[in-house]
């Protein structure tokens, strides 16, 4: 395995710009909405109630980054979801954070549970 030190700097700022990707909650509610399939950008102002050019920035970034594909059709732009690992990605971090909080929940219980006494 290659230390930090022998990856170029140009592939670890590639790597972190895919992830800061998903560091935008705008960007994450899209995703989710994209995840049931195909969707116009008026669907998508609709979903999230923001601005056509707020979303249409999102979609753009995410279209730059390879994450999303888009079409048209008449008037309309339709975006899906092309790199399926993105939600992987979302699914791995989620499982974390519900098992973190998992273990507060339970580290709350058990505190509240020893001052009953």
């Amino acid at each position: 395995m290659p230390t930090v030190n022998s990856v170029p700097h140009e592939v670890v700022q590639q790597v972190a710009e895919y992830f800061s990707i998903l560091s935008e909650p705008m960007r994450l509610r899209i995703l989710n909405l994209l995840r049931e399939g195909e969707k116009c950008v008026q669907e998508l102002v609709e979903a999230t109630a923001t601005s056509q050019a707020n979303v249409s920035k999102h979609l753009k970034v995410m279209l730059q980054a390879g994450i999303l594909s888009r079409r048209s059709e008449g008037t309309s732009a339709y975006y899906k979801v092309e790199d399926e690992l993105i939600f992987e990605l979302c699914n791995l971090v989620c499982d974390r954070l519900a098992t973190r909080i998992e273990q507060q929940a339970r580290h709350f219980r058990d505190f509240s549970l020893a001052n009953k006494d």
